[in-house]
């Protein structure tokens, strides 16, 4: 069916469309005089912003209609795993988290989409492969058209940062912290990745062949001596809690424990956390009046600075609706319609999302308030510097194989940093095996 759908772009890139580069406030990449009916799954909070953009393109095609399914991106992902592509109930265009892509195409769950044209309709992507739509891209088709960026940033609290005498304006060796300065739950995966990057750690890879290793089934002593390092501030982290008597290394706990002393007054000046927080942080910050936002890279360990992943969400196309000529075109031009960079600043006020394909300045000139700026700002800059996510299907195996082994440290108790990283290789050599 996809091979069919490549002749099918012919056709399709024949019907007549309107694009621009996104300047004027136009409809960009909008396919005129469709007769079709096509369902798009929204989140309740995204409703208003939908709204404008269907009107947008309905005022091209009037004679189709645009339906809604109004559910969360995470519920409406699960009708889909427990049935199929034809229930009704599954929307003909859905948003998706980026490590969804290779499990749904496995499942023939979604369509191909002509991504390219519908970069260069919306404009503003630059090096469309560079970024996240390249990473939408498997066995040379495009399944999934980018909706918004995601990766993790820094907050800090003014007030404890001063009384601990930390510059939040300077660059901060997370080593010559005490070990409350900062709380990062390094056993969850989502945050960890953002340390291990820092050493160039791969939890687990893919190479050109479609082999799977991992650089933590060396030996300690095989390890780079970043990697070396890495592990020993790592070590030496979870040794200061443990004598603490800290809930950091409690899975169930440490999200209490790290809100309480992120507070002002509290003894944690540094939170790593997703621009989603932003709104809870800044409650614990002083109703925000002590809040500070600043990019991953501002944090190194050993000198090496943070990153997390270039992460994101896409918008897909229905595996039912691939042959249906009219339908595909409305789905890409509703697709194409939500990022239009023209309307970014309202995107991001509705839902919370930044566009891949609008600068920053756009933002920065806009009348969101201050700490939405900074949020931006410090989220496009640590994307930025960030490594691609990677989304194969097993990487997901990576989430719980890390945990267990860090987790283990508080029952075996490691004096040294070698032996906590034996916990760490054994648990992902269990998992190699696996494979």
């Amino acid at each position: 069916m996809k091979k069919s759908f490549s002749l099918l772009l012919i056709v399709l890139l024949a019907l007549p469309l309107a694009a621009c580069g996104g300047d004027g406030g136009e409809e960009v990449g909008v396919a005129e005089g469709l007769d079709a009916t096509i369902s798009v799954q929204v989140e309740e909070e995204w409703l208003d912003y939908y709204e404008g953009a269907r009107e947008r393109v309905l005022e091209r095609n009037p004679d189709s209609e645009i339906e809604w399914i109004v559910t969360g991106s995470f519920d409406h992902l699960d009708v889909l795993d427990s049935t199929d592509a034809t229930n009704t109930d599954v929307a003909d265009v859905f948003a998706i988290p980026a490590d969804r892509i290779y499990g749904l195409n496995t499942n023939n769950a979604i369509a191909p989409i002509d991504a390219l044209t519908m970069a260069e309709n919306v404009g503003g992507f630059g090096d469309y492969d560079a970024g996240l739509g390249g990473n939408f891209q498997i066995d040379g088709e495009y399944l999934a058209f980018p909706m918004n960026i995601e990766t993790l940033i820094n907050f800090g609290n003014k007030a404890n940062a001063e009384a601990a005498g930390i510059d939040l304006d300077d660059t901060i060796e997370f080593t010559e912290l005490e070990h409350e300065d900062m709380l990062v739950p390094a056993f969850d995966a989502w945050f960890g990745v953002a340390l291990t990057n820092s050493a160039d750690i791969e939890l687990l890879g893919q190479d050109d062949s479609g082999n799977l290793y991992s650089d933590l089934t060396a030996d300690f002593d095989e390890l780079t001596q970043d990697q070396q390092e890495f592990f020993t501030a790592l070590f030496d982290y979870w040794k200061s809690h443990n004598e603490a008597g800290t809930s950091m290394w409690d899975e169930d706990d440490a999200w209490g424990y790290m809100d309480n002393q992120f507070t002002s007054g509290g003894n944690t000046s540094i939170r790593l956390e997703g621009p989603w927080s932003t709104n809870n942080l800044s409650e614990q910050a002083n109703d925000g009046e002590d809040l500070a936002i600043f990019p991953m890279n501002q944090v190194t360990i050993n000198g090496n600075p943070l990153a997390h992943w270039q992460g994101g969400w896409g918008m897909v196309a229905n595996a039912r609706i691939e042959v249906e000529e009219e339908k595909m075109l409305l789905a890409q031009a509703f697709m194409e319609e939500i990022v239009n960079p023209d309307y970014a600043v309202e995107f991001f006020a509705e839902t919370g999302k930044i566009m891949e394909n609008v600068e920053a300045s756009v933002f920065m000139d806009s009348d969101l308030s201050e700490t939405d700026k900074e949020v931006i700002e410090a989220v496009i800059s640590s994307y930025d510097e960030a490594p691609a996510r990677p989304l194969f299907t097993e990487w997901g195996q990576v989430w719980d194989t890390w945990k267990n082994g860090l987790l283990s440290w508080d029952n075996v108790e490691p004096e040294t940093a070698e032996e906590a990283y034996e916990q760490i290789k054994s648990s992902f050599e269990a998992m190699m095996a696996s494979f």
